[in-house]
């Protein structure tokens, strides 16, 4: 295993000459410190299997099937498939994914610590993920927004971008959000987290989850503190030039590996989409989600 550190990223090592299938337990605790020390880990080179892909992902911790089934891969549920070119005539997977920013199971009462994509069919052009790093996000803030996150709860909810199933054709709205709200019901977690492994404070706040902030006794907050939090961070440009925002580029053989703890991210897509296709595995490491949480 070689790794290497881009000088022009934000984020990032780049690890060469890396297979799973051979690498000792010493390597895979070498892997697992570059993601939570670089947040992203780029392995080249790679060339798997569906089930190699989950076997990679079993070396890291305990992979978990995403909740919705539409997003499975037929060959094994663990994979969350996104995919805007049909196989045989058949959607596999579900398109446009991901187009918000967002941490992976941000509403979930435990989400996951790594995300591990390996794109499939890689775009010519508009290739890419864009990232902003939370942790570094949070120590930037000017003081009296620090202090006003550090103290707040932050309520997270899919309801806004959840994507309709060709099940849900023809079905009253009203039904379809009674659905979503018992099957995910919002969760609260702190606006400010602590990496259980770095002990770094993260703002764990995201655009397309976070749907508003309270105090420690669940009364809401001034929505706008939410967006003045939201807009320092770099989630409310649209240019996607604010500094904090770095693209991560990958090409064919690539597979991405990143802390999900500390990183929202939102997939690259423009008005002209070109064919791909990426799958994803969710993985639990051996830590609890926020270590400032009393079990």
């Amino acid at each position: 295993m070689i790794v290497s550190m881009p000088h022009d990223a934000l984020l990032g090592a780049v690890v060469t000459e890396f297979d799973h299938s051979t690498a000792t337990e010493a390597d895979i605790a070498e892997l697992k410190e570059l993601v939570y020390q670089h947040k992203i880990v780029r392995l080249r080179g790679q060339e798997l299997s569906t089930g190699a892909f989950v076997e990679l992902g079993k070396r890291l911790g305990t992979p978990a099937s995403y909740y919705e089934p539409m997003y499975h891969h037929p060959e094994n549920d663990l994979v969350f498939v996104s995919s805007n070119l049909p196989e045989n005539g058949k959607q596999i997977g579900v398109p446009k994914t991901g187009k918000f920013w967002h941490s992976d199971y941000q509403f979930m009462a435990e989400p996951f610590g790594f995300t591990l994509i390996y794109p499939q069919v890689v775009p010519q052009k508009n290739r890419g993920t864009y990232f902003i790093d939370l942790g570094k996000a949070f120590e930037a803030l000017p003081q009296d927004l620090k202090d006003a996150a550090a103290s707040a709860r932050a309520v997270h909810s899919p309801r806004r971008f959840f994507k309709i199933r060709p099940s849900d054709v023809y079905r009253p709205i009203g039904e379809l959000m009674a659905e979503i709200e018992a099957k995910t019901p919002a969760v609260t977690h702190n606006a400010v987290t602590k990496h259980p492994h770095t002990g770094e404070a993260v703002l764990y706040i995201s655009e397309g989850f976070t749907v508003g902030l309270t105090d420690a006794e669940g009364k809401d907050l001034d929505p706008g503190l939410l967006d003045a939090l939201l807009t320092a961070t770099g989630q409310r440009d649209t240019t996607f030039e604010h500094p904090n925002i770095h693209l991560q580029r990958f090409d064919a053989g690539d597979l991405l590996i990143w802390d999900n703890r500390s990183l929202v991210h939102r997939a690259l897509h423009t008005n002209t989409p070109e064919p791909a296709v990426s799958h994803r595995v969710t993985v639990y490491d051996e830590y609890p989600f926020d270590a400032s949480v009393e079990n």
